[in-house]
């Protein structure tokens, strides 16, 4: 069974909707790591939240969504490329003890210092060309409530999010309402009142609904006296793009000193990447090499260009 996201849009109004299932892309990543009950399900709707948006970017290049947490989780990360090819991960508190039925203000908003970031980082970047980062504080006590709060903030676009994950599975819904594009009073109230009957029908569905019961059976449930228009289904996987050469650039840029004394204490620096669990070794002249090749690129002079 492969994971689907499947588009939809409500003919004669202003709405579109996207249910999505990744059975196999949240089994990918839950094999590289033991995480709470607690973690699974909050890391689990954002990777099911960061595919819903993606899907409707027109963008060559990645979104990345982060939480960093003020308790006992300190960073979940989601990456969704444009080909919807996702990857995610959880860093926890040293010794963190996590209740099954923690909340989501427990484990990354307890002091109120919790921050929700988005960034759009474009493949074909222009030099000097920063990434586009979005970052607020976390308003709400949910997943789907902190980014419908940002959508609504830094977008302008009213848009509902329902979003369910445990340890086989993780999925969501995604209802958007259309921007305006003139039209009468009437047609306004037409669109008004078309976006809010849509999120009732979407507010039927509960978590465990959406947990046990796949995408297609979903959309027929919720919406059978509607007259949609659906799309074919998309298929998101799991990638990681980590490199040798990208942990290279990792090491370089905590610097020879750091690196050097790590490397005299252990021999070896033994780094395992932390969204596939890839292992990479360097060793004494692995970490030499590196700043060597540095230290050559930046001493290079270049011929000079007057006549003589």
């Amino acid at each position: 069974m492969k994971d689907n996201l499947q588009k939809f849009m409500f003919e004669h109004a202003g709405v579109r909707g996207e249910l999505v299932e990744l059975p196999n892309t949240w089994q990918e990543i839950l094999s590289h790591q033991a995480y709470p009950q607690a973690v699974k399900a909050i890391l689990g709707e954002l990777l099911a939240a960061a595919a819903l948006l993606s899907a409707n970017l027109k963008f060559n290049g990645t979104m990345v969504m982060q939480i960093h947490g003020d308790g006992p989780i300190k960073l979940l990360v989601v990456e969704c490329d444009s080909q919807l090819r996702l990857r995610a991960t959880a860093k926890l508190a040293a010794n963190a003890v996590i209740a099954d039925d923690a909340t989501l203000s427990d484990l990354v908003h307890s002091h109120g210092q919790g921050r929700f970031v988005i960034t759009l980082d474009p493949n074909d970047k222009m030099p000097g060309q920063q990434a586009y980062q979005g970052i607020v504080p976390l308003d709400g006590e949910s997943i789907s409530t902190i980014i419908e709060n940002y959508m609504m903030r830094s977008e302008q676009l009213d848009t509902k999010l329902w979003l369910a994950a445990d340890g086989t599975v993780t999925r969501g819904l995604l209802l958007q309402k259309l921007p305006k594009h003139g039209g009468t009073e009437s047609s306004v109230e037409d669109e008004t009142e078309a976006w809010n009957r849509a999120v009732i029908l979407g507010s039927t569905l509960k978590q465990e609904e959406l947990l046990s019961t796949d995408i297609e059976t979903l959309m027929t449930r919720l919406f059978w006296e509607e007259t949609l228009r659906v799309f074919e289904p998309v298929h998101p996987e799991f990638h990681c793009n980590c490199t040798r050469e990208k942990v290279g650039d990792m090491l370089k840029m905590l610097g020879e000193v750091e690196v050097s004394t790590a490397i005299a204490e252990l021999n070896q620096l033994d780094i395992n990447c932390d969204f596939c669990g890839k292992h990479y070794s360097f060793d004494q002249v692995d970490c030499a090499q590196l700043f060597t090749a540095q230290t050559l690129t930046e001493g290079i002079i270049k011929p000079s260009h007057s006549k003589h």
